[in-house]
């Protein structure tokens, strides 16, 4: 029940109540046995023949007999008769030839080649005329006939206003719970485009799912006004501190330029200027994660050579990796051609392959790949060092989020993957990460190499 959609299960419940109520129904008819119908069908007779005596008067020498006597109420035939059985007033069935004698009080059950009949007889005195029968027919045929078509009808009717009121309450449902859908499909866009700005929007309404949508409007207002103050803390924050750590990183070079600084004080200046140096390198990543936020930081892509910019960022981090013995190899396919930012793919691929330097063990490897799939370029920065933990996976790409004491003691700032993972995303590509504690790491992104997006391989 959990997988069905709220207005199946509605549609579902309303339904089985209404089974429920058609079984009833047709419990009950099928209850009516013959007898309860046949006990009907005498009990109207008997009644509609007691009632018509006082539609028979003697006046005037002539029989005055009331309109009501020659209609059929109940399906009875009424008729009068002499006490020597003469015919002289009233209805009987067509085609009934049956002459059976008078019988007071008592019904008689008689049938023909057709059908089979109640005959009910009733001696009356008339003042002024003398004893008269009154006669009434009624047909049991007809009476079972009528209970059986109605079955039939029930069995076959009930069934359809049943599928029916299924189909008409699921769409009566499916319409009231559109904005329920509408609000699911705004989260989904907020949360797939990353814009607080988006609105459900349901206009003006009493019912809950209306008062639902508006408080929802207005927390999506509070929190895109909270994200935003945010982001501008942050920006008026990193430029605030752009001055005063390039002022101390003057200081640290005019300082440590001086000949004369006796060693110790060098060791302690150039502490200093190392950390100034991590702190302007983490203010220049806030600056560009709050304008990506604010979406003001724009890309100029133009169509490069990714094979031969990857083998020039490898060997300028070649060097880098010579103070830990780390060896970095390649294996990249020639003439790959992918219209992408130069800065920002230098800026990516120098974190990705500096984070393996980082975390990777002394006389390690560090592999750099790139090769086509499927219409995209794929890149791989492969590494043997400490590797991640699978709890630590989902998290790396957050901003700040360091994985332990290990990993935080290198000096990161701990933004350089969030800027990997915006610049990948940037250019309409994704990142991947696969990672076994004490195995090492492999990172995979894929740029689309197309102007139009392909769909992601399956596998890479």
């Amino acid at each position: 029940m959990k997988r069905l959609s709220l207005k199946l299960k509605l549609t579902l419940l309303y339904s089985f109540f209404m089974t429920l109520l058609t079984c009833a129904a047709l419990a009950i008819l099928f209850s009516l046995s013959n007898k309860e119908i046949l006990a009907s069908t005498q009990n109207t007779l008997k009644k509609q023949l007691h009632e018509s005596l006082k539609d028979i008067e003697w006046e005037d020498g002539s029989f005055d007999l009331d309109s009501d006597f020659y209609n059929l109420d109940g399906g009875v035939y009424l008729s009068l008769y002499t006490e020597n059985g003469d015919f002289l007033f009233g209805r009987i069935p067509y085609g009934f030839s049956l002459h059976p004698d008078f019988s007071d009080g008592q019904i008689q059950t008689l049938s023909d080649a057709e059908k089979q009949w109640y005959i009910y007889d009733l001696s009356y005195r008339l003042d002024g005329y003398g004893l008269v029968f009154v006669r009434g027919i009624s047909s049991v045929t007809d009476a079972e006939s009528s209970f059986r078509i109605t079955l039939r009808f029930a069995v076959i009717v009930l069934p359809l206003l049943v599928v029916l009121t299924a189909v008409i309450g699921y769409l009566f449902t499916r319409r009231t719970l559109r904005p329920v859908r509408r609000i699911t499909e705004t989260v989904r866009q907020i949360q797939g485009d990353q814009d607080l700005s988006r609105r459900v929007e349901l206009g003006k309404g009493k019912d809950e799912i209306y008062q639902l949508a508006d408080t929802f409007d207005q927390l999506l207002t509070k929190i895109e006004s909270a994200f935003q103050r945010e982001q501008q803390f942050t920006s008026d924050v990193s430029h605030e501190l752009r001055t005063p750590v390039t002022v101390i990183l003057a200081q640290c070079d005019a300082i440590l330029s001086d000949a004369s600084l006796p060693a110790e004080q060098r060791v302690s200046i150039g502490l200093i200027q190392k950390k100034a140096q991590n702190m302007a390198q983490m203010i220049s990543q806030l600056l560009l994660l709050s304008r990506a936020d604010q979406g003001r930081q724009q890309l100029q892509p133009e169509l490069l050579n990714l094979s031969e910019l990857t083998e020039m960022v490898c060997e300028e981090q070649a060097m880098l990796s010579e103070e830990k013995k780390i060896a970095i190899t390649t294996q990249i396919e020639p003439d790959l051609f992918v219209k992408v930012d130069e800065t920002f793919y230098i800026r990516m691929l120098v974190n990705l392959i500096s984070n393996a330097i980082y975390y990777g063990k002394a006389g390690g490897h560090v592999l750099v790949s790139c090769y086509e799939q499927s219409g995209f370029f794929v890149g791989q920065v492969e590494d043997d060092g400490i590797g991640i933990a699978a709890e630590d996976l989902p998290h790396i790409w957050e901003r700040f989020y360091r994985v332990d004491s290990s990993r935080s003691a290198s000096g990161h700032s701990g933004l350089g993957l969030s800027m990997v993972k915006w610049i990948v995303e940037a250019h309409g590509g994704t990142i991947s990460v696969k990672s076994s504690p004490g195995e090492g790491s492999v990172f995979t992104f894929l740029l689309p190499m197309k102007a139009e997006r392909s769909p992601l391989p399956k596998h890479v």
